[in-house]
């Protein structure tokens, strides 16, 4: 075995010729430290604690690193930094770790990691120190390196123009150079109503990918000039930028071709010398034909009782319909009642004077 100091010349010489950068790379940081670090490689090393994702080993005891902030969200470009440090005495080298860069170390009791722009997708810094007696602990900084996305777009799938009535189409929102896409929750609105939330299945990638999301949807005549559009918003925790970054596509107007509805009762009271109608919408707008009788008619301005009965209304529209209306016809109301109250009002009267 080796004199106590020799691991702490060890890492002397690290620290006087490696670099002390924290340039990024893009390999998986190792679960342990490279053997070279460990101060007694005769002595079986124990296996690190276990980190929790709030920063602080479970097994504080043994390992009291603490990393502030825990978490750190940076977008791709920026600056970022964080710091670790020591809760107690015993453990006098404090240090980074990347893969395939050599050790940042300290003295100190704390060291702080630092990039002036974040360029690397996948960097995992870990924060390590080791003991007095021997042995080592370690803490990885949970980083996240996001982009937001360069564009947005709505489309429907395998289709243009106008849309029937009844028939599943499939609205496509293509989000464009998005990353991490695992953070992102694209909504689809049909005007300021919310038809749905997506995430992407993709955990792995951290790099920017182009993801296109679909939602299938069954006109309606509701959906005859209405606005489709999609969002893409990226949500990455209370330690992200708060509002998250939302980009938005453009609106998708949307036409609805529609067979012929009729809007008014199958049965309707009309006072004679009045008329009636019955609105007929549809797109394209139909042409309306009156029958009565099997002839075709045009409705009186002023109805009498001869005009009682049914009468069919024919549209011809997307596709051909037709509906029956039975008319009724109510007699004019208010003179004769009048003219009898006010004789019995005069009655009235009149023996109320004699009576006096």
């Amino acid at each position: 075995m080796g004199a106590p100091g020799s691991w702490i010349i060890t890492l002397l010489l690290f620290h006087l010729f490696g670099s002390g950068t924290s340039s990024p790379v893009f390999t998986n940081t190792p679960s342990l430290l490279p053997e070279i670090l460990l101060p007694f490689p005769t002595v079986p090393v124990p296996t690190p604690p276990f980190i929790s994702n709030s920063g602080e080993s479970t097994q504080g005891v043994l390992c009291p690193l603490k990393l502030s902030p825990s978490t750190v969200v940076v977008r791709y470009g920026d600056p970022v930094k964080a710091n670790c440090s020591i809760k107690r005495m015993g453990f006098p080298v404090l240090g980074w770790y990347l893969q395939l860069d050599p050790p940042v170390i300290t003295y100190n009791g704390f060291l702080i990691w630092s990039v002036e722009r974040m360029t690397n997708w996948t960097i995992k810094p870990v924060c390590f120190a080791l003991a007095e007696q021997g042995g080592q602990c370690d803490i990885a900084l949970t980083l996240i390196v996001y982009k937001p996305p360069d564009r947005v777009s709505i489309t429907f799938v395998n289709h243009t123009g106008q849309m029937i009535e009844g028939d599943q189409y499939t609205v496509q929102c293509n989000v464009t150079e998005v990353a991490p896409v695992e953070n992102l929750i694209v909504t689809f609105y049909r005007g300021q109503n919310i038809l749905a939330q997506l995430q992407s299945n993709n955990s792995r990638e951290k790099k920017p990918v182009t993801e296109s999301f679909t939602l299938d949807i069954v006109s309606s005549k509701e959906d005859n000039g209405a606005e489709y559009w999609c969002e893409a918003k990226m949500e990455l925790g209370p330690e992200g930028p708060q509002p998250p970054p939302v980009v938005a596509s453009q609106k998708l107007f949307t036409k609805v071709l529609f067979a012929p509805e009729f809007l008014c009762p199958p049965k309707m009271m009309v006072t004679e010398g009045k008329t009636f109608t019955c609105e007929v919408t549809g797109n394209p707008q139909p042409s309306v034909t009156w029958f009565r009788d099997g002839q075709v008619v045009t409705l009186p301005s002023h109805l009498s009782k001869k005009d009682a009965g049914k009468y069919t209304i024919q549209a011809e529209g997307l596709s051909p319909k037709n509906f029956t209306v039975e008319v009724e016809i109510l007699p004019v109301r208010g003179t004769a009642n009048s003219c009898n109250g006010h004789f019995l009002l005069l009655g009235f009267l009149t023996q109320m004077i004699n009576w006096l």
